[in-house]
């Protein structure tokens, strides 16, 4: 019995490719090389703007410092629960984990409104305020409505990725170490932690960056501290400086690539999907 295969020629696998190339140039290539060479209209020195001009630098330490802020915290309090959630089990135990995620579904314009429901002028914190006679408090257009907002919206993804990784952890392993006279904390040291590094390495650079290029929420809340993805955008819409919205444009993805990049070559195959 014999049988055949079909080899395509280089014609037709030319043909085929052609669409996905065109999108890609169309829709990448050309917008980032124009994103490159825009800065150049002004000179060497636009790229360097962010480190030369106060306001833009202002703007990035306060946009890293945020990012970093929030994603120790969400992968504290998101490794907590996703273990939690891994090893317990009790009733309603799907029901909390499908009501926990459930701000993944959400745009960061609609958790902004969130925390401005909660911390604004018009807020439950500044009507529990006003009747305790404290005067209305208010917090939704700082940096801890930020801070809460960014919160929000990346621990979903932590408490899925943790709950995930301490499920598939070596239970046999720990078991050995607690028959070997182990203490709850020398397992935690010598077997969670070497386990969850992975999930926490790559759990964290995903937070980090998305915490570094999140736009909605910081549209809705940052009035009174402003972020590196606010100022772009104050730079191309209000003043129309397109070649210095492309330079901060360009610091801003230089720093969340390096950030993933290292998260990849450090985590191993475990962070591939990085």
């Amino acid at each position: 019995m014999s049988s055949s295969t079909f080899t395509p020629s280089r014609r037709l696998l030319l043909a085929c490719s052609a669409p996905a190339v065109a999108f890609f140039a169309a829709f990448w290539l050309l917008p980032a090389v124009q994103l490159l060479a825009l800065p150049a209209k002004l000179g060497w020195a636009a790229y360097f703007v962010v480190l030369t001009n106060t306001r833009y630098w202002q703007s990035l330490l306060q946009t890293l410092g945020l990012s970093l802020a929030v994603t120790l915290a969400t992968l504290v309090l998101g490794g907590l629960v996703g273990i939690t959630l891994a090893r317990t089990r009790f009733a309603g135990r799907k029901l909390l984990l499908s009501l926990l995620t459930l701000p993944l579904s959400f745009p960061g314009v609609i958790i902004g409104f969130f925390i401005i429901l909660l911390g604004g002028r018009q807020g439950l914190v500044a009507d529990l305020g006003d009747a305790m006679g404290l005067g209305r408090i208010t917090f939704a257009y700082g940096l801890a409505g930020l801070f809460l907002g960014y919160l929000y919206f990346s621990l979903p993804r932590a408490i899925v990725s943790y709950t995930a990784a301490a499920g598939a952890m070596d239970i046999p392993l720990e078991e050995a170490a607690r028959s070997l006279g182990a203490s709850r904390w020398r397992v935690v040291c010598d077997v969670w932690l070497p386990e969850l590094a992975p999930t926490t390495l790559a759990c964290g650079a995903i937070v980090f960056a998305t915490a570094m290029g999140a736009f909605g929420t910081a549209f809705t809340l940052a009035s009174k501290f402003e972020v590196l993805p606010i100022t772009i955008y104050n730079e191309f819409t209000n003043y129309a400086n397109f070649a210095l919205a492309a330079s901060l444009s360009i610091t801003l993805g230089l720093i969340t690539w390096l950030v993933l990049f290292i998260s990849r070559r450090a985590g191993g195959p475990a962070a591939a999907g990085v």
